[in-house]
């Protein structure tokens, strides 16, 4: 007995404070409210196939082992990490099995979007069938990570970041509780030092935990700002450079910048510098920018945002993130004009309908006799012979007096 209690002290506290039964889930009241389907679902024991997306620490394995505690179903929890075909085949061999004593298969894949198109792929069938119903976890999009044929056979539920006031209630309680939490400790924490943990968690809950596990063991039960800013060491910031998240962020920031809102723009600009991003990578993104939404109206922006490239080349992180919110500051109160953008557009368009049109003649080079013999260049007009303001046309005749800018 006492050797379990050690075991259990030795599991890390945002394990141990799982949620064991669904009236003590905490968040995500838009899909698991009291009135909701899943919820009514979990309770019948009748869900479908179904794809839990959202960050970590939202609870979405949490909310599986939940399932996995009330299911009369075969509860299989497997890793796409650290699994595949092999293991598939094994899990429709017992399934099968399962499905001839007339009970159901249920299969938890955690990180489901690390699976290949070919383990996917393997799955479809048999949740055709019913032999096997999927839960999904991802941090990433399905719509990018997980196969259309596959997805579409399955219900999403996007998990959302927890709200403040439920990290805050998830850390009271294991404070207090002295089975799976840290009361046996008698630890001093006030509200002021659980706001500051539940904020600096960004919603994640098992960040938050960790915070609080290790602050509690390094400071001996007396939890202070400072011993929470060592614990914490630096902010865990949601910001993943290959995920969804790396685009909707560089997202955000180039139509704050769009938006003439420098505030904003500074903003986003710092959520994926302190991230890690590659500075080079932003910088990239504003020449883009400085062209496609300055354009004409101010020729000096991509100018600037050459340079910035090159000042971030020169010096690197992290003496460039001051010269990054220069340049992103100058992009966002830049007059605008997306001129050339949309002009670009549809010259691309016409080069798509009509495919390769032929050159006119009299604007072609003739540097053989035969080429000036075929007509190559005859008729030209010499520009500055006419002072610039020679009638010619420069298009092909399918395209004679086609207007891309305004």
């Amino acid at each position: 007995m006492e050797a379990d209690k050690e075991i259990q002290q030795n599991i890390p506290l945002a394990d141990r404070m799982r949620p064991q039964v669904l009236e003590d889930f905490l968040g995500q009241e838009e899909i698991l409210g009291e009135t909701k389907l899943l919820r009514e679902a979990i309770k019948t024991d009748t869900i479908p196939s179904m794809i839990f997306w959202g960050p970590p620490g939202t609870g979405k394995t949490t909310l599986a082992m939940i399932i996995a505690q009330q299911t009369k179903s075969d509860f299989i929890r497997i890793s796409a990490v650290s699994s595949g075909l092999r293991d598939l085949r094994e899990i429709i061999n017992r399934a099968k099995s399962n499905s001839l004593a007339s009970r159901k298969t249920i299969l938890f894949i955690d990180e489901i979007h690390r699976w290949n198109k070919t383990q996917q792929d393997g799955l479809l069938p048999h949740i055709e069938s019913g032999l096997i119903i999927l839960i999904g976890a991802t941090t990433e999009n399905p719509s990018f990570e997980v196969r259309s044929a596959l997805l579409s056979r399955c219900r999403v539920f996007v998990f959302k970041q927890l709200e403040a006031v439920d990290i805050k209630t998830l850390i009271k309680k294991a404070v207090k509780d002295k089975e799976r939490g840290l009361g046996k400790l008698k630890i001093k924490i006030n509200d002021k030092e659980v706001g500051v943990i539940s904020r600096i968690s960004n919603g994640d809950a098992r960040i938050a935990l960790n915070i609080l596990e290790y602050a509690a063991m390094a400071s001996g039960g007396n939890i202070t700002l400072k011993v929470i800013e060592e614990a914490s060491q630096k902010i865990n910031l949601l910001y993943d450079r290959e995920g969804e998240e790396h685009y909707n962020i560089i997202s955000a920031l180039h139509k704050a910048m769009r938006g003439s809102d420098a505030d904003a723009a500074l903003y986003w600009l710092a959520r994926m510098i302190e991230g890690g991003e590659d500075p080079l990578y932003i910088a990239r993104r504003i020449v883009r920018f400085a062209s496609e939404d300055i354009g004409i109206a101010n020729s000096r922006a991509l100018e600037q945002a050459v340079a910035t490239y090159n000042a971030c080349h020169f010096i690197g992180y992290p003496e460039c993130n001051v010269i990054l919110a220069q340049a992103v500051v100058y992009m966002a109160k830049c007059k605008k004009s997306n001129e050339l953008y949309t002009a670009y557009g549809k010259a691309a368009d016409d080069v798509r309908k009509y495919g390769n049109l032929p050159v006119p003649l009299h604007i072609r080079n003739a540097p053989t006799k035969l080429m000036q013999d075929l007509g190559y260049s005859k008729g030209y007009k010499y520009s500055p012979s006419f002072d610039y303001k020679e009638k010619q046309e420069y298009l092909p005749d399918k395209l004679k007096g086609r207007k891309y800018l305004n």
